[in-house]
């Protein structure tokens, strides 16, 4: 199987390509090293497997037409993960979200219809739901109520995918991410922001009362069930959750932070921020049917494999 992998040298990319590689899959990356945080940090990601023989890593802009056509086709597999990042960041700047994540999805799903690409894996996000009232979610809640531009982005993702499967025949799976977390994580989301903050004795930000929950979902599982969707010969275009099942408080998450660092946390309480919901839950029985999607990791186990990362990354 050779793999096209946008997204490749971010957070989920890199493990996914480093497991595929493993696997003896053929991957062509694409990654253009967005700003939106140290390009030094994507270049680790992908340290280990840059020269790989059977990876061809361009960097190139999904928003450019041309140097995707230049990639040439005859990929088995689209693995869509390049995206504009954050909620917050989205209420900022939501022309450049638009402009990457729909346009850019756009150009991935024609250049798809060039090369008679026959499955395409989308990075979703549990975002979609928004201020859905009912949990835990599911793929069969059909009203969504996304609250910021990068939610309204990954709906219109998922919108387009179904134009292309159904008048292409391109067989189309969004997968929407619950809070993924584990080694190289993004520096500003939770976990490894709060983390540093605490080991260099600063106090860390509490949106909110702290009652506000997340269904963490370790790296390694998103990995397998993306893989799983890679491998689906069922409908034609399905929508399936990646999520654990289980949420954790924000305030659990931060004293299970200190258990792990074995450090104690300074809260700094503010009010909640715009664009961001109270909670997100994971129906994954869907998953399970389609996919054989289990996650294994618990929360502790996964944080203790990020904590041992960070670790071994200062000294």
């Amino acid at each position: 199987m050779h793999c096209l992998i946008t997204g490749a040298a971010g957070f989920i990319g890199s493990h996914l390509m480093e497991s595929l590689l493993e696997e003896g899959l053929w991957i062509t990356a694409v990654d253009n090293f967005d700003p939106f945080y140290p390009r030094a940090l994507k270049e680790a990601n992908v340290s280990e497997v840059f020269r790989h023989s059977r990876l061809r890593f361009v960097e190139a802009d999904i928003r450019d037409m041309q140097a995707l056509r230049s990639l040439g086709g005859g990929y088995d597999c689209i693995v869509h993960l390049a995206a504009k990042a954050g909620v917050r960041p989205s209420i900022e700047n939501p022309v450049a979200y638009e402009q990457v994540n729909v346009a850019g999805t756009q150009n991935l799903l024609e250049a798809a219809r060039e090369w008679g690409v026959r499955q395409f894996v989308f990075a979703s996000s549990s975002s979609v739901y928004g201020v859905n009232p009912k949990q835990p979610w599911s793929e069969d809640d059909h009203v969504l109520l996304p609250i910021s531009p990068y939610a309204a982005t990954k709906v219109s993702g998922e919108l387009l995918g179904h134009v292309y499967s159904h008048l292409y025949g391109i067989r189309f799976l969004a997968l929407r991410f619950f809070t993924v977390y584990g080694p190289r994580q993004r520096p500003d989301l939770a976990i490894r922001k709060f983390a540093e903050r605490i080991l260099a004795g600063l106090p860390i930000p509490i949106f909110g009362d702290g009652s506000s929950s997340r269904d963490y979902t370790y790296v390694d599982d998103i990995v397998s069930g993306i893989r799983a969707a890679m491998n689906y010969s069922g409908g034609a275009y399905e929508v399936i959750n990646l999520g654990n099942n289980r949420p954790i408080s924000l305030l659990d998450m931060v004293r299970a932070i200190e258990e792990a660092l074995s450090e104690k946390a300074t809260l700094d309480f503010r009010p909640p921020q715009p664009g961001d919901v109270h909670s997100t839950f994971a129906d994954i029985r869907k998953a399970k049917e389609l996919l054989n999607y289990e996650p294994r990791v618990s929360f502790a186990q996964g944080l203790a494999r990020f904590v041992a990362q960070m670790y071994s990354r200062q000294t």
